[in-house]
């Protein structure tokens, strides 16, 4: 049993109102059946029928946790995510897996990156971004109690490094204290950004990573802070640069009358090639040496 399972397990025993849903999508939460008995429902393969599930139990006071594959989740439900849930603001928690690079081996028909701008679009629609599995387990309670519809991309990864902050949402972590660049990111590229943060030490470029975590509520804060006080900030997400961390960067910045010097590391209007994820990590410039080769380059 993950630390995932038992962490939704014990708080499923704990609030009767809690209801674990899917479509058939069992990866990550395969051994509750056997422990939640009835608490469990498998609507099989209709994800527009998990939702609209999920939002009649939410009106009759439940909190259900769905699960599904993040492309067909936000993107085959998206209209009954938007009007069954979006619009009557019901507490029903969405868990995306295999979102973004995480697709792995799957084609371009499985791969969610466009998910984070989808759901971020959603009025009231909160978007989680967990690094690694000990975030999971860490934002999972505030994920299910959340009184707003809430999506968090699933990510079990084990830890690239020692968490310094608790988790709350629209509070970042940041790693470092480096005043030429910020790298602001979410999600397992986290691992990546530490390792170009330890190349660019290497070669005298002091960098911050700050890992958002949440990206709806965002910390406003934490973003502008970088933009101001470093040379360079970078984004860096496993999603098309339209919509996600970039446009919120670009958001902020505007909405604020400032302004910085931002590169961005995303997928430019092209969906990536298959292939097991290390491969596709360097194929597309993700990895950390290739981030921290990118960001020299930037800043010479």
């Amino acid at each position: 049993m993950t630390p995932y399972e038992q962490a939704l397990i014990d708080l499923t025993l704990a609030d009767e109102r809690v209801v674990v849903m899917t479509a058939e999508n069992r990866a990550a939460i395969r051994s509750l059946p056997d422990k939640i008995g009835s608490r469990f429902i498998d609507v099989g393969i209709c994800e527009q029928t998990l939702i609209g599930v999920a939002a009649g139990l939410a009106r009759r006071g439940r909190r259900p946790v769905v699960h599904a594959l993040a492309a067909f989740l936000t993107m085959r439900a998206f209209e009954f995510i938007r009007t069954d849930i979006g619009i009557g603001r019901l507490p029903v928690t969405l868990v995306g897996a295999v979102s973004g690079l995480l697709s792995d081996g799957n084609g371009p028909t499985h791969q969610a990156i466009e998910d984070v701008s989808l759901m971020r679009g959603i009025p009231n629609m909160q978007v989680y971004c967990p690094a690694d599995q000990a975030e999971l387990v860490a934002c999972l309670p505030a994920f299910i109690e959340s009184r707003s519809p809430a999506y968090m991309r699933y990510c079990a990864l084990p830890p690239a490094a020692p968490h310094t902050e608790p988790f709350a949402p629209g509070k970042a972590e940041t790693l470092g204290t480096g005043s030429d660049v910020a790298i602001l990111t979410y999600g397992f590229l986290l691992r990546e950004a530490l390792v170009a943060q330890s190349r660019l030490a290497e070669q005298g470029i002091a960098a911050r990573v700050v890992n958002l975590r949440t990206l709806k509520p965002i910390d406003d804060t934490a973003i502008l802070d970088a933009v101001h006080t470093c040379r360079l900030t970078v984004t860096l997400e496993d999603h098309f640069l339209t919509g996600g961390l970039y446009s919120i960067v670009a958001e902020l910045l505007l909405s604020r009358g400032a302004m910085g010097r931002v590169l961005p590391f995303a997928l430019r209007e092209r969906w990536f090639t298959p292939g097991r994820l290390a491969g596709v990590l360097a194929a597309e410039g993700f990895t950390g040496p290739q981030i921290a080769t990118r960001i020299q380059e930037a800043l010479a």
